[in-house]
Formats: structure tokens, sequence, C-alpha cells
């Protein structure tokens, strides 16, 4: 089945009668983060991008205009905060004000990547929460609710006290390999952290599941130690969340292939590639990298190893659901 089926839109309903003289609205913006994905979501929707325009002034502050009239609307604001997450991550604060004071009705930060999602813990004394302070920021600047994919910690989402909706990669990459047509397939997880998701990811696939044992001297630095279950002659498809320079990914393969296993696929959602993640991934044993677009991905480090699926039909669904006040959760059930 193709894989943006599941999740077509289809209908005018752009517009919901509440009661018998009132219409509920919707508007979609964009910053400069990911505008493709935006205007993809979009075409998803059948609906217009909205109006706005991101510039800067001589000193380099961020300038937003909002071109078109938001007042009674309820707003979606697509903007990952990858890098570099900071201007991103400005951009789309100073969006959600700009709106907070244009009148909308309520304003939804679509986050397909939230940035500094990796500072969710004290690990060495006096480090900052970042995630936490993001979470303050966004909800400080008038945001009503979250919708973002695949968060790197859970407990990001009680950082927040506005409603958060986590949607899940999972669906879209499990869809990809069992039509691949790939036999004696085992998942594995590069790591212990990630085990619920590679669970996950193998229940789908009807597959069974090993685990890598690493250790992480220092950050962005992983050293794989040995393989947790058997992958001996089978196709071993590790599963990640985030992929940043590869290291996790290409150690991990290599100690699947020392154990004997016979070819090592990988999939992560949020394609970071930070260099010389895309050359080092290129350059391994790895077969296959598949991602998801909800990062933007240079032409530069689009190797021909990397696969990437969109994402967008996922958020369009998500988006509508949250217009027509159903369940948004339905979209992951197997």
């Amino acid at each position: 089945m193709d894989v943006s089926s599941q999740y077509a839109t289809g209908g005018s309903w752009n517009e919901m009668r509440i009661g018998s003289a009132t219409h509920k609205k919707i508007k979609v913006f964009t910053g400069t983060a990911h505008p493709e994905l935006a205007q993809e979501i979009c075409d998803h929707l059948e609906l217009p991008l909205g109006d706005a325009v991101v510039g800067r002034f001589r000193d380099g502050e961020i300038n937003v205009r909002i071109g078109e009239t938001v007042r009674g609307a309820e707003v979606f604001v697509i903007q990952p905060t990858c890098n570099p997450a900071d201007s991103n991550l400005m951009e789309l604060l100073i969006m959600i004000d700009a709106l907070v004071r244009a009148s909308a009705a309520s304003i939804t930060a679509v986050i397909p990547y939230y940035g500094y999602a990796r500072q969710d813990r004290k690990t060495q004394p006096r480090d900052p929460i970042v995630a936490k302070l993001v979470a303050n920021l966004l909800t400080s600047a008038g945001a009503d609710r979250i919708l973002t994919m695949d968060l790197h910690a859970g407990q990001i989402q009680g950082f927040f006290d506005i409603p958060v909706d986590n949607l899940k990669a999972l669906p879209i990459l499990a869809d990809y390999f069992a039509h691949k047509g790939l036999s004696n397939i085992v998942v594995v997880s590069p790591d212990v952290g990630g085990v619920a998701r590679a669970r996950e990811f193998s229940e789908r696939l009807h597959a069974p599941l090993a685990i890598i044992d690493k250790r992480r001297p220092k950050p962005n630095v992983a050293e794989a130690m040995h393989v947790i279950g058997d992958v001996e002659g089978m196709t071993a498809i590790l599963i990640d969340d985030i992929v940043d320079t590869g290291g996790t990914l290409v150690q991990a393969a290599e100690a699947l292939l020392a154990q004997g296993a016979k070819e090592v696929y990988a999939c992560a959602t949020h394609p970071v590639l930070s260099d010389p993640g895309a050359e080092r991934l290129q350059a391994s044993p790895i077969t296959e990298l598949v991602v998801t677009n909800t990062i933007p991905l240079p032409v530069h480090k689009r190797v021909p190893k990397i696969r990437v699926l969109s994402i967008a039909p996922m958020f369009a669904e998500a988006i509508r659901r949250i217009f027509e006040e159903i369940s948004v959760s339905k979209l992951f059930e197997v």
C-alpha cells in the first residue's frame, strides 16, 4: 500500500460550522526552516500556505510580517527547530507572538523536529535542561498546542503545560520495509535506551528483536560493545530516532556483521547528519539508511545510500484531526 494513502485527506473541511451562525477557520503558516515540507502538508490539506514573510534587519534581528487576517482562526505554524536551531526557534517564537497579537483563536506550533531535545536532563553538575527552557519559551510566546514527531525523550511532553501530540514515524518506516521484500529480518536497537521503539517496530514487522550494548564516553562519540540476541545469517534493521554524526549506527552495523548478520539496513526519523555523517554512512557497510523529511536534507548530504520518506501526509492528517477535534492517537493503532 502507498505510504501516503494511509493519511490522505479529502473533502471540503477547511471551514466547519459551529452552531448556526459562526465558522471555524484554519490557516497554515511557515517560517524559513523547511518551507518545502510546509507546502507539501498544505497540498495534502488542499489549503493555501498562509502569507507570511520572515526577513532580517540590517543588524541581524528577525522581522516577521503576517500578510493576511488571522482573527478568530485556528492557526498552525510549521517550523522544525533544526540547524541553525537558535535562529529557527527565534523565528517560531516571533511568529507565534505576531499571531497572538493578531487575535488568532488558537495557535499550534507544528515542530517536526524538536531541537535541543537531547538536553532533557542533568548529566553533569550545573548542566542546563534546555528542552524544558524551550518548552517554557513556546508556552510563554502564546502557543496553545504542540504537534511534533518522535521526541528524543518522552518526558519532554511533561515539560509543557499545554497539550502535546507526539507523532510517530514508525508506521511510515515499517510500511516501507514491509514492502521491500526482505526476508529473515531481525530488528536491532543500537542502544538500551531505544528498546521500546525497536520493540514496537519489530512487532509491526513480525520480526525478532536484538540489542546493541553501547557505551558513550563523551557527546557524539559512541562505542558499540556487543550484541544481545541472535543475528547470525539474518538481515538486520537498525532503528533510532536521530542520526547525527552516524557513529552509533556505523559501529552497530560493524558489530552486527561481526556477529554473522548477512546484511544491515538502518532507519531513523530525524536526519540531523552533522558533518561528516552523510559521508561516513556512505562509506559504511550499511546497505541503506531510510530517514524522513522532518529536517531538510541539503543536496550535498543526499548520498546514494540515503532514502528519504515524506511525513507530510501524516502531519496533514494530524492537523485535520486537531482542527476537527477528533483523536490523533488513532493514527498509530496497529
